[in-house]
């Protein structure tokens, strides 16, 4: 019986497609005796009806060329033009083929052709690998889409607006390219979205981090090592230049790369020739390298740091990735978007983002950036239950409300942090209902800031405020951390 498939339980099913009845009863006899389900159609125009029907899937047909009415050949050629069979594998059959019907087949998509009458090993063997090739293609196209997914960038803002359009500009193109932007900006979806929409995009897409490969091996890391050319080197090793042949290059924090390692990218960039560590055979790469940083460039030719040579051959095409403060209105579309990639990754159910949740969420500074975020509301998720809400968001490290700060004092503040009592000013006058209410809520908010140990989160949801209110009213009224 034919070993089922890893990437199914169900028994794969094969459509037999033949106008003699005795061809289709033997072949059934043959797969169903290992463990395939059978159907069968006597006519090419039979057999498409049944494709085209969904209570009846099926993973390979097998096709007899010489048919009644339409030919194999012509049912071939119209299940290629229509996309719910055109990735469907064909075995071809034929009694009395010629060379160019076999040729025709092949050409038109057929995965094998066989001449009657039909050997059983053979055909259980062409069946098996048809059928396992063909899903493993899916498996491997969505697991494609998964990953393309899973780097698309996301953001509606005028400033990425204008990032999609110059990735769109270069990417068509063989120019180097310059990507700069902070920590955490996602300096790498560009060079990915760069690589997808480029003619290399089936090629390998090779990512360096140069700041995480020590000085000392980082020429053998991008150039490759003979055997015994150095302690350790056991065999030859290729390099991410030799990797990333016909394809793209992605040399990220190329700012840390050393200048020695320096002038052998740019022999690469300028000649496509790499030399392995070890050996002096020049080995010829077609590669596209696209570099960022973190650091600016510029400044590092000027104090010696970088090739001024390597930054102008890297500078040809510059594209800034923008910061997340610069972007404020993607910061809602990137944390539901994370929260439900989270979810999901986890096998967890789906769940909401309170209204409150991404106004605040926008009100942050985010010095770490998208990357950042990232982390902030995975946490959060981990911590709520069907509905994020202000109460689980970590609190802010990047902000304190503890501080004196006169800007943002309530309109009409009478400045309590002085005041001692409830009932009386300094002076002994009378407080008014307005001072004698901004002092209770005062005395209140220490009080519950104390007793849950100064945790703001959880003050807030005591107090039944949101989170950002109860900074203002930090700040307003002067409350120091540890008073009371």
């Amino acid at each position: 019986m034919a070993e089922p498939s890893p990437l199914s339980t169900v028994a794969p099913t094969v459509l037999i497609v033949d106008d003699e009845k005795n061809i289709r009863r033997t072949v059934e006899m043959v797969l169903t005796g290992e463990g395939y389900r059978v159907i069968e159609a006597g006519s090419a125009e039979e057999a498409l009806a049944t494709l085209r029907s969904p209570a009846h899937p099926v993973d390979l047909a097998i096709f007899d060329l010489k048919l009644p009415g339409m030919s194999g050949l012509e049912a071939l050629e119209k299940m290629r033009a229509d996309d719910a069979t055109r990735d469907l594998p064909v075995i071809v059959i034929s009694g009395h083929a010629t060379v160019h019907d076999a040729v025709n087949a092949i050409k038109l998509g057929a995965s094998d052709f066989f001449e009657k009458p039909l050997n059983r090993e053979r055909v259980l063997v062409s069946v098996d690998n048809c059928i396992k090739t063909a899903r493993l293609s899916r498996t491997l196209e969505q697991m494609r889409g998964e990953l393309e997914a899973r780097y698309e960038m996301i953001g509606t803002s005028s400033v990425m607006q204008e990032l999609y359009a110059k990735i769109d500009k270069v990417a068509p193109t063989k120019a180097s390219v310059l990507i700069t932007g902070e920590s955490g900006t996602g300096k790498e979806l560009v060079s990915r979205a760069i690589h997808r929409l480029s003619p290399r995009k089936d090629a390998p897409f090779i990512k360096v981090n140069c700041a995480a490969i020590p000085r000392e091996l980082i020429e053998s890391e991008l150039f490759g090592h003979e055997r015994g050319s150095f302690t350790g080197a056991q065999a030859r090793k290729r390099g991410f230049f030799e990797q990333a042949h016909g394809g793209t290059l992605f040399l990220d924090e190329i700012g840390d790369m050393d200048l020695t390692a320096q002038a052998k990218v740019l022999r690469a960039l300028q000649n496509g020739e790499v030399v392995r560590v070890g050996s002096e055979h020049v080995i010829q790469v077609d590669v596209r390298v696209l570099a960022a940083t973190n650091k600016d460039l510029s400044k590092e030719v000027a104090a010696g740091a970088f090739r001024e040579d390597l930054f102008f051959r890297l500078d040809v095409f510059p594209i800034r990735v923008p910061a997340l403060r610069e972007r404020p209105a993607d910061i809602a579309l990137l944390a539901e978007a994370f929260v439900e990639a989270f979810c999901k990754d986890n096998g967890l159910k789906s769940k909401a983002m309170h209204a409150a949740v991404k106004e605040a969420l926008s009100r942050r500074k985010w010095p770490g950036n998208v990357r950042e975020l990232k982390n902030v509301v995975e946490r959060a998720a981990i911590l709520s239950a069907d509905v994020i809400t202000i109460a689980d968001l970590p609190e802010d490290p990047h902000e304190s409300p503890f501080e004196d700060d006169a800007d943002d004092a309530l309109e009409g503040g009478v400045g309590l942090a002085a005041v001692g009592v409830l009932s009386a000013k300094p002076g002994g006058e009378r407080l008014t209902l307005r001072e004698y209410r901004e002092a209770t809520e005062r005395s209140y908010i220490v009080d519950t800031l104390k007793a849950f140990d100064w945790n703001i989160s959880k003050a807030s949801v005591v107090l039944g405020v949101e989170r950002t209110n109860l900074h203002k009213k930090i700040r307003a009224y002067g409350i120091k951390r540890g008073e009371g």
